[in-house]
């Protein structure tokens, strides 16, 4: 079930969706966005074997401060044995990730219903 999100700041909002903590980046994510972020993306990923989604979808900008966000997340939810998608679809994210690398470690996927519709892909999984 798909609740609405509830702002954390400027440059985050969380929900729950199908049994997952969605984590929605907003704007322009930078060091001082990645600063507001941090603490919120912590406190999720402390959970044993958490379900997590970082949505893109509304992100503008995106620099290393956000690749660091994602990999935080990741090393944090593997370390867990949990679960994390990535769900993005801007053209020059899409490319950060992809030039460097994080992309084959965290697949993007284009929706919410193909990143949670193919378990068999879980970026999170070992």
């Amino acid at each position: 079930m798909q609740q609405e999100p509830a702002a954390l700041g400027r440059h985050l909002r969380v929900r729950q969706d199908r049994g997952h903590t969605v984590l929605e980046l907003r704007g322009e994510i930078d060091i001082a966005a990645a600063v507001e972020i941090i603490p919120h993306l912590d406190r999720v990923t402390a959970r044993p074997e958490c379900r997590i989604v970082i949505d893109l979808r509304q992100v503008e900008f995106f620099d290393c401060s956000g690749l660091r966000l994602l990999y935080r997340a990741r090393s944090r939810v593997l370390d867990r044995d949990g679960q994390l998608y990535v769900v993005c679809t801007h053209p020059l994210t899409l490319r950060v990730m992809r030039a460097t690398g994080l992309a084959r470690l965290l697949p993007p996927h284009p929706t919410m219903d193909a990143a949670l519709g193919r378990p068999e892909a879980a970026s999170g999984s070992v």
